[in-house]
């Protein structure tokens, strides 16, 4: 485990950086060489050789939801400042939405559509290249949404999307805290889980044979198989350890964020883990070759490189 952390004074946000220096807090460029521990050799070609953990730009309220495009575009929100922000290596970082009704979880939808969770509107929707917004879901069986807090989008178009709920339940009217599936003509929703305390993360395997939940209340994340109507069956545990985000790599490699970010191979194994100087959120691969590891932990983006890609 390499722990160092060089600084310099080269300011972190700048108009070359973002194009929009007033929007964020000016700050020592830090750089944290990344503090990975791999615990089996056979794994250590997951991290670029020397790969540092690199603060991109930070003076957010609290980011979450990375989620990237085709070309490697990053989307990612701040709740507290209710924006969706873009990175691209051209622009750097821009502005793409406000008065977002407090968005988390984002997803690209397979046409190119940015999904959101927008906790405070409890709903979820969809804005297309133009900036038009469509509610796609905000209510199960006449009754609205807790918060909407992240999703995944299957190989078909459908969109799982877990619905916890946080702080005051005097206006909550669903009971209990679930996931939810809406199907690809986005005309059927699902309940497809009720046992759970806290769901949060979800993802999938890229042919949709397997969605992995994150039940942050318990500490526990599960494996299902999917039916072609969206249903999850055959629930069993994957590792004892929730998470606020998760994603998957090439390889079905897990990454779990929590305290920092655990890596668990496809059969639960952990095969490294790497430390980020803020308690990360959530994570996404991007960049222009799909290696970077964008991850949002607080008030900072980070990224490092990685030697595969996302899934």
């Amino acid at each position: 485990m390499i722990e160092a952390w060089p600084c310099c004074s080269r300011s972190l946000v700048s108009d070359t950086d973002t194009g929009m220096t007033t929007r964020f807090f000016g700050a020592t460029m830090l750089v944290v060489l990344a503090m990975v521990t791999l615990l089996a050799a056979q794994d250590s070609n997951l991290i670029a050789l020397g790969a540092k953990v690199e603060r991109v730009a930070t003076g957010f309220g609290f980011l979450e939801g990375p989620a990237a495009d085709a070309d490697g575009n990053l989307y990612f929100s701040d709740i507290v400042n209710e924006r969706i922000h873009r990175w691209s290596p051209e622009t750097g970082i821009t502005v793409f939405r406000e008065r977002t009704g407090q968005a988390n979880g984002l997803r690209v939808d397979l046409d190119g559509t940015l999904l959101v969770c927008e906790m405070a509107n409890r709903q979820v929707t969809a804005i297309d290249q133009e900036g038009r917004l469509t509610i796609l879901a905000d209510r199960y069986e006449g009754q609205r949404f807790n918060s909407p807090n992240d999703l995944w989008v299957d190989p078909r178009g459908g969109i799982y999307f877990s619905d916890p709920r946080y702080g005051p339940t005097d206006d909550q009217e669903i009971k209990g805290n679930h996931v939810y599936y809406l199907s690809p003509d986005r005309e059927t929703l699902l309940r497809v889980t009720d046992d759970l305390i806290q769901p949060n993360g979800i993802v999938g395997t890229p042919d949709g044979s397997r969605v992995y939940i994150a039940d942050q209340g318990a500490g526990r994340l599960w494996a299902y198989r999917p039916e072609a109507d969206g249903a999850l069956r055959d629930k069993r545990l994957f590792v004892s350890q929730g998470a606020d985000g998760m994603t998957m790599d090439e390889r079905g490699n897990l990454y779990l964020t929590g305290q920092d970010i655990t890596i668990f191979d496809p059969t639960g194994r952990q095969i490294g883990s790497i430390a980020v100087p803020e308690p990360p959120a959530n994570l996404a691969f991007g960049g222009p070759d799909g290696t970077t590891l964008f991850i949002t932990a607080r008030r900072s983006l980070y990224r490092v490189e990685m030697l595969v890609t996302g899934q």
